[in-house]
């Protein structure tokens, strides 16, 4: 959101977001911003003389209200018919809302009674102005929609207009997020905080399910192996195509792969802790876990990477958040 802080005309508003917007098109981080809003729109202004009406008895209220009625419609009431409900709704014929001479042919009725013409009291003029006026923090103000180029992401897309808002607006001009762009502001940062909690539950849930607290640790050594596979996945994969970036799905990707591996790693630790209990040595315990095990961790493994497929040559509507997503995992 542009925002005109000094409650200057619209057309000063529009002109500095036309600005802005040449302005940020020459970035290349930006691939397209636009907005509906046009500050010179042909329009029709009503003006009524005021002591006129005041000396034909007639209220200035009744006039906008007749003048709404007969060209915009006005709700009467309800009546029941045929055993249904309908609205009832007063307003003038086609013919006689063509366009805006025709509100001469309009009558309304003063407090005699006595029907007067309004081309006595109102005359119509040619003006231009906003279609629709936009408050945003009580400032007016204009929407901008757009997005990101080919090989950008929205966040670069997002800090690549702040800086152009900076260098191009005036002093007596702001720039807001609002919408989407808002959330996705409030939200950056947080993608951390969640991957970090996700390792915590799991750390306390296997801590629980084991009675110890070192074991989880070498239960969850598998995971940065993980993680590095989907980021080594996702790098290849963007050789080929932008699309495959660090994007929220991705991050979803991540903190279900804190899971995978430690589903592995447990077929061979648990096995590896009943054979160490029996009194083998830690050594001699790990290597017969991870023989006796490997057969269903490859089965567990290839189960998985045969479940994800159908994600990674996803087509269609949402292919690229899910082809991203799978590409993750497969990783």
């Amino acid at each position: 959101m542009v925002q005109d802080k000094s409650g200057n005309t619209p057309d000063y508003l529009a002109k500095q977001t036309a600005n802005f917007i040449q302005a940020a098109m020459k970035r290349p981080e930006i691939g397209s911003v636009f907005t509906t809003f046009r500050a010179n729109v042909p329009q029709r202004y009503m003006e009524i003389n005021k002591e006129k009406v005041l000396k034909a008895g007639i209220s200035l209220n009744n006039i906008y209200t007749t003048v709404g009625a007969f060209l915009g419609g006005s709700y009467v009431n309800d009546f029941t018919r045929f055993g249904r409900l309908y609205k009832a709704y007063i307003q003038a014929e086609p013919q006689y809302r063509l366009n805006e001479d025709q509100v001469n042919l309009f009558y309304i009725k003063n407090n005699a009674g006595d029907s007067v013409p309004l081309s006595a009291f109102v005359s119509i003029k040619e003006i231009v102005g906003p279609d629709y006026t936009n408050r945003f923090n009580l400032y007016r103000a204009i929407e901008l929609t757009g997005g990101p180029a080919s090989g950008f992401t929205s966040a670069q897309a997002l800090d690549a207009l702040e800086k152009v808002a900076v260098e191009v607006l005036p002093a007596d001009m702001s720039f807001q997020w609002s919408n989407m762009s808002y959330q996705e502001k409030k939200a950056a940062g947080t993608g951390g905080i969640v991957f970090v909690f996700a390792l915590l539950f799991v750390f306390l849930i296997l801590a629980a399910q084991y009675e110890s607290w070192s074991l989880p640790f070498s239960i969850l050594l598998g995971t940065p192996f993980a993680i590095f596979g989907a980021f080594l996945a996702l790098f290849l994969a963007r050789l080929y195509s932008q699309s495959y970036e660090l994007n929220v799905f991705a991050q979803i990707a991540l903190v279900m792969l804190i899971a995978m591996a430690a589903k592995n790693a447990i077929l061979i630790v648990e096995f590896a802790k009943l054979e160490f209990d029996k009194g083998l040595s830690l050594y001699d315990a790990a290597v017969k876990a991870a023989k006796l095990r490997f057969r269903p961790i490859l089965m567990t493994a290839f189960s998985f990477i045969l479940g994800v497929m159908p994600l990674v040559i996803a087509s269609g509507a949402g292919a690229e958040a899910r082809v991203v997503m799978g590409m993750a995992l497969l990783g």
